[in-house]
Order: C-alpha cells, then structure tokens, then sequence
C-alpha cells in the first residue's frame, strides 16, 4: 500500500500550532476525523495515548509518527501536520519534532501501520526530503513530493510485482449486473481493510481483469463469487473461498475476512467437476442451481439475438402481402427472420450442452449437444432440453467411474472414443425411449393450457409472473420467472414474456421516480444512484434496485413486486405481446400494443412509487 494513497489533502495542515504533544496529537486525531476513517475518535485517541507509554513515536531529526492499530479505525488512513516552530515529542536526540504524521490501521492480520512506518521511517531519513516538505507551499505539492519520492525509492509495488493479497472472480448468470456489483463490493471493502485485491468479472462481454498465473501464484487466497461455473483448474493448491454472487455484493467484509485468516480450504480440482472438496459442502440444491445457470448463462446470447431479429423481421414486414408467409414477405423481413431463427435454434442444445458440461467437464460437452437437439426435434421442448442436460452431464459422470480402472496406455481414447460414443448412444436412446414421450407429451399440455387462458387466469398469470421478477431482483425467483418467459416464445405464447420483461422494468423505475418525487426518504448518495436506476429499469435491468433493496428489504421488495405484479397483470389485460427476450424500452417498437404496454410500465411504476413512499420513513438529517 502507497502512502499516498492513505494520505488525502483534506488531512494535512502545512502551518500548524502546538505546544505540547497531547496538543499535537490531538489536532492530527482532528485531521484524521476529516478522512472520514474513524468510528470513534476518542477511543482511537486512547491507543495513541498508550502507544505512547510504551516509547516515545518521536523518531529524531524533527519527525513524530505517532500511530495505533485498533478497531476504532475503519480503514487505513493518514494525516499530516507542520508544526514549524516544533513541539516537544520527546524524541531521543532531544530536537523538537516539526514534521509530524499519524497513522490510522484497523484491527486486521495485516500490519498495515507498520508497513506505512517502516516507508516514511526510510523516506525520512533524507534531510532535503524532510526540509522540501516542511517548506511545501501547498497540500499538493506536500503530496507530490511524497509520491514522488515513494516511487523513485519503492516503485509501484501492485503494478509492477503483479503481488495481491486476495484475488477474487465475479460472475452472474447473465454477466449483466452481478458480476460488476459483486466485484465492486470486494474492490471498496478490500480498500477500506487496507487489503491488496485484484478481481476477475465474468460478464457477458467475455472476462475482464484476468487473474495471471503470476497473481494465483503469489496471492493468500482466492475468493470465487459466481451462479455459474468458471475455470477454477488454475486454482489448484491454492486456498479458495467459493460462494454466490449474491454474498460478494452484500458480505464482502465478511469474504475478506476470511480470506485474510487463513483458513480458507485448499482447493482440490479434478476433472469430474463434482469432486471438488468446496462443491460438496455447496449442498446439492446449490450445486444444480450452478449447472442450470451455467447453460442459462451460454444459451441467453443465442434467444436474445435470434428473438429480437425475429421481432425486428415482423415490423418491418407488411401482413397484407401474405398473412400465412407473415415475417418473410418482404426481402429485409425474410433475411432478419431466417437468421434470427438460426440463432433461435441453438438455444435448446446450447442449453443441454452446457448444463452437461457444467456436471461433467469438456467430454459432457458433445453429448448435451445432442441431448438437447434431441428434445427439440422430438416437441420435449425447454423441460426436455433441461433434464437432457442433466442426464448427460451424470451419464459421463458415471462412465468416468465406469472406466476408472483402465491401463494409462488407454487414457487417450476415453475423450476421444469412449465417452463420446457411449455417451452420445446412451444420451440417444434416454431421450427417444425415456425423457421425450413425457415431457413431449408434458410440453403440450402446458402450450395448450396456455392457450387456453382468458380472462381472470391469464390476469392471475401475469401477476404472479411481474410480481415474481421483483421478489430477489436477478436471484433465482427472477430467474425462474425469465425462464418461463423465454420458454413460451418458444411455443408461440408471446405475451407471457411482455409480462415478465414488463414486471422486470419497474422496480428500478420506481425507487428512480421515488428518489425524484419523495427526495426526504432517501440519502443523498442514494439520491444520487436513484438517476441510473432510470437507465437500468428502461433497459430492463433489474439489478439496480439492488443496493436499494438490501438497505431496506422489508420497505423496498413489497412495494416494488406490487408495481411489478399490477404492470405484469395489466399487460395481460391490454393484450400486450412481445416477440423478443430481452431489450427493455429499445425492443417496445416491436411490441404488440406497444403504447399500452408503456402505459403498463408506467403505471406499474407509478403504484411501486407510491407504495414505497408511504412505507420508507424520512430521513433523518
């Protein structure tokens, strides 16, 4: 850790008084307060006290560091002060002590002030250096010299050895919203604890931030905060914390925590993907959430693309031309519709596939492929594709130990040969004579109960599936709730996914307007975030309502799953359809009934914003 990033302008005095060291200890405690890093500043006060009786922290040649580790402190801090005139510190050589710094270190393993004492002890060694400061004409050249001076002797530590303490990896489902808040959440904790991070996001836009062999080489331990699975073979030996994203965002302290203890388990990787020694304590619940979430997370790529050109395609074709043929009557319809229905295809056996993969390594791959182009071809639909996916990862889960005991001489043809052939066989035969006659027959019956919805039922539906988007705001209920929805594009049920994207657009919309109409409920930093809320709900992020949600869960989750559930229900009622998964306000042109739909999502928003400005207290000033 640099001194210069524990040092901010706003705790340094260049010109100060003092006429004894109590004195002067407490105007740096003063400072100290302005950096904000303090709980309580009188108990912090009492170490510096103590540390002082147990020797004298003035250095000699006119330097004072006085400094206490304790949990008063919230994060590592420091403050400055020039006392040019002197102040008796009782240093040992008998001179006054002009050039004064406190140092602030929370109550962790990391001795984080003795790092900082033993840099400025070496630093301050040099007479021009301790003149050049006590003379500085302004904070910011006090702060330039030292890091300055920081680099020239030290260097940029972090940046040029690649050394963390901690690393860790983010990722969501959909590599959207999670993945970033959760990485953001152990980046500010870690700076608060004065911790060394370095984290890896997973989004959707591929990884960012790549963790090196050089950074898993050198780091304590690795915290792992993902819905789905991720490379972890690199972190073999290495002592691993995995969790959900959830926990990265909400109990980042904790994470870190037990990071820095050392009691992290050492990570074990085997090839099965279920033999981890972290994965069995996940319980199986969890473990199946993971594997459904990793295809989810592979497959959404595909239905988005593939279902807003489909979308687009409709729009701008022209019905009158040839109803039976419509979405291919014109050249550019025609072109925008076969390419997203390539695109479309994929989503059942990519699905499968990576569902399989998730359970049972690259081999499971092929097999899940198949599995789920299977389900698709023979009508088992979404549920045929999901427990294919299953079945085939668990098939070469069992062929692993089938052939366990085969000659090394043979190690070769197992990816090559045997689990290919025996798997994509075993996989064929499970879905043509065991999992599609049901789940066909299954599939039907959903698609026809469906289409048998009028009135009340499908009032009710559209309810529950809003209101659903809205109870864990991206966490598994949400998640179920979007699956449905994509689902039933497939099987032509179109207004169920208005409902659901409709449902998952007002809870940011309505804690944006509540901050904007209601400002008195809400803190300024708050205020603040609420602005962004109004992008991220018009583009059908449900994420943000987030940070809102966890502050004050039991205000915020009713009264945003009623404005989903009346925007969800309403849709259902204008009639409203919706051709595309995903997209947010972009995708409304193609949306059927589409000023009626904004009037769903405005309402909707609307009723949240009213119901959470009754629930939530001003705020206190």
């Amino acid at each position: 850790m640099r001194i210069t990033d524990l040092l901010s302008k706003e705790s340094i005095s260049l010109n100060a008084q003092a006429f004894s060291k109590t004195e002067a200890i407490d105007k740096l405690i003063e400072l100290m307060k302005k950096t904000g890093n303090l709980t309580d500043p009188e108990e912090y006060k009492n170490c510096v006290l103590e540390r002082e009786k147990l020797g004298t922290t003035g250095v000699g040649e006119g330097v004072a560091i006085p400094h206490a580790k304790t949990k008063s402190v919230l994060k590592a801090g420091l403050s400055a002060m020039v006392v040019k005139d002197g102040v008796d510190f009782e240093a040992m050589d008998g001179k006054p002590s002009r050039l004064l710094f406190l140092i602030a270190a929370p109550d962790t393993e990391e001795n984080i002030h003795l790092d900082v004492l033993g840099r400025l002890s070496i630093l301050l060694m040099n007479e021009s250096f301790r003149e050049n400061l006590i003379n500085a004409k302004n904070t910011e050249e006090f702060c330039e010299m030292i890091n300055k001076a920081e680099s020239e002797k030290f260097g940029d530590v972090q940046k040029t050895q690649g050394k963390y303490k901690i690393l860790a990896v983010t990722a969501c489902p959909t590599g959207i919203a999670h993945t970033y808040m959760a990485a953001e959440a152990l980046e500010e904790k870690a700076k608060q604890l004065g911790v060394s991070i370095k984290v890896e996001t997973n989004g959707s836009g591929g990884a960012k931030n790549v963790l090196t062999k050089e950074d898993i080489k050198n780091a304590d331990c690795i915290i792992v905060a993902a819905d789905k699975n991720i490379d972890m073979a690199r972190f073999d030996g290495k002592r691993v914390i995995q969790t959900n994203v959830a926990k990265g965002i909400h109990k980042a302290k904790e994470l870190i925590e037990e990071a820095m203890s050392g009691k992290a388990p050492i990570y074990n990787h085997t090839d099965s993907g279920l033999g981890d020694e972290t994965d069995e304590k996940e319980g199986v619940g969890r473990q199946i959430y993971k594997h459904l979430m990793n295809g989810v997370s592979h497959m959404l790529p595909f239905v988005i693309g593939g279902g807003i050109l489909i979308a687009l395609a409709f729009l701008f074709d022209d019905f009158k031309i040839d109803p039976s043929n419509f979405g291919k009557n014109t050249p550019l319809a025609a072109l925008l519709k076969t390419i997203g229905e390539y695109s479309f295809g994929f989503m059942l056996p990519v699905l499968a596939g990576f569902i399989a993969m998730s359970i049972g390594d690259r081999p499971a791959l092929a097999v899940g492929f198949v599995g789920g182009l299977m389900a698709k071809e023979g009508g088992a639909g979404f549920l045929g594709a999901l427990v294919a996916g299953f079945a085939a990862g668990y098939i070469i889960v069992g062929l692993r130990k089938l052939f366990a005991g085969l000659p090394k001489s043979l190690e070769g043809t197992k990816p090559v040969l045997i689990y290919p052939l025996l798997g994509v066989l075993l996989i064929g035969v499970g879905m043509t004579f065991v999992i599609n006659p049901p789940m066909a027959a299954f599939n039907k019956w959903i698609s026809d109960a469906l289409s048998g919805m009028s009135g009340t039922s499908k009032i009710l539906l559209g309810l529950i599936l809003g209101g659903m988007m809205s109870i864990d705001f991206g966490g598994p209920i949400n998640k179920a709730a979007y699956l449905f929805g994509t689902a039933s594009l497939a099987t032509g049920q179109y207004e169920i996914m208005a409902a659901v994207m409709v449902g998952g657009m007002v809870p940011p919309l309505a804690i944006a307007l509540c901050t904007v109409f209601f400002k008195n409920r809400f803190t300024e930093k708050e205020r603040q975030s609420g602005i962004t809320n109004f992008i991220m709900g018009l583009s059908f992020i449900t994420e943000g309502a987030i940070p809102f949600a966890a502050s004050d869960p039991l205000r915020v989750i009713p009264a945003c799953a009623i404005g989903s559930a009346t925007a969800g229900a309403l849709s259902m009622v204008f009639g409203c359809s919706l051709m595309a998964p995903h997209g947010g306000i972009f995708v409304f042109p193609v949306v059927g009934q589409p000023l009626l739909y904004l009037l769903a999502l405005c309402i909707g928003s609307v009723v949240g914003m009213l119901i959470l400005a009754v629930l939530k207290k001003p705020v206190e000033k």
